[in-house]
């Protein structure tokens, strides 16, 4: 069989691409990477379409035997990779020849990596999507029951190397982003903000959060003073990617990819969708601050994003 055998999965590696849109109504999470930015380069740089399906590593610590000579790229979180002992850069594309393995050490920056292939892996899709979402049981290999990859898999490559004489490719430095141990994310206020006092949004702009290690695809959830409030729950309502929910213990909850359909908390408004990328480099422990968002600003700089990927 031709393509990537897992030697070792790491913590947690999910096959994505885009998402699945538009089954909100059967209850189904979207899915799709966390750091939308470092999935679309690991597919520009192999000229891959943007929703091609790539590998999500977590954490690092997971490595690969080439089953063929695989043309490949590697974004995301630092690593230090190597193939076969020889450290390898991320941020470009390279050759995996048959019979080498490339092994990923645990992340020192960053959360998590993106490993494309040419034409992407070769997965079912289920509702128009390979993106693995472990709690609907839905996408990854083999019948797309949503499992995470697992050491002996064989990740299945739609497109053999062939030599074409051309270069490999590489991000420039300008486009490589730094991922750091505090992050300020961009909030555009809606949902129930005005249920939330002067007092109590004062509260929220003036913390400093930690990433709490129960945080999930599901959700981010943050510790940091509670901010209180004088509500505690509203009907339930679809919930928008990056919603922040606020439950009766005031302490935020970020709401990704992995998010359920419906849900019942206050919630202040939404983090940006730019922000979110960098939000899903940050390691748990990592200290979040939050400011208000210029709507004109974050749209115009998202529409620049999807034009530049073509999404």
């Amino acid at each position: 069989m031709s393509g990537l055998q897992v030697i070792s999965s790491g913590m947690l590696s999910l096959i994505q691409d885009l998402g699945r849109y538009g089954v909100a109504h059967h209850g189904l999470s979207v899915g799709g990477p966390a750091d939308l930015h470092a999935h679309c380069w690991a597919n520009q740089l192999l000229d891959n379409p943007s929703n091609a399906s790539v590998l999500e590593i977590t954490m690092g610590n997971a490595s690969f035997l080439a089953l063929d000579d695989t043309l490949m790229s590697l974004t995301g979180a630092e690593t230090n990779p190597q193939i076969d002992g020889e450290p390898i850069a991320t941020w470009r594309s390279f050759l995996l020849r048959k019979g080498q393995t490339l092994k990923l050490g645990y992340a020192k920056t960053g959360f998590r990596s993106y490993l494309s292939v040419a034409g992407g892996f070769d997965v079912p899709k289920v509702f128009g999507s390979s993106a693995t979402v472990v709690r609907n049981h839905m996408g990854g290999l083999g019948e797309g029951a949503g499992r995470a990859i697992q050491k002996g898999d064989v990740l299945p490559v739609s497109k053999s190397y062939t030599s074409d004489g051309k270069p490999f490719n590489w991000v420039p430095r300008l486009f490589i982003p730094k991922y750091l141990d505090e992050v300020s994310l961009s909030v555009i206020e809606s949902y129930q903000s005005h249920l939330f006092s002067r007092q109590a949004k004062h509260e929220f702009y003036a913390n400093a959060y930690r990433i709490s290690d129960k945080s999930d695809r599901m959700g981010i959830r943050l510790q940091g003073n509670p901010v209180q409030m004088d509500v505690e729950g509203v009907i339930s309502e679809g919930i928008a990617y990056g919603s922040i929910q606020f439950p009766s213990n005031g302490q935020p909850i970020i709401l990704l990819n992995d998010r359920q359909t419906l849900g019942g908390y206050p919630k202040i408004g939404c983090v940006s969708k730019m922000s979110l990328m960098k939000l899903a480099q940050a390691k748990p422990g990592s200290v979040i601050h939050f400011y208000r968002g210029d709507i004109d600003r974050e749209t115009e700089a998202y529409c620049q994003f999807m034009n530049f990927f073509s999404l």
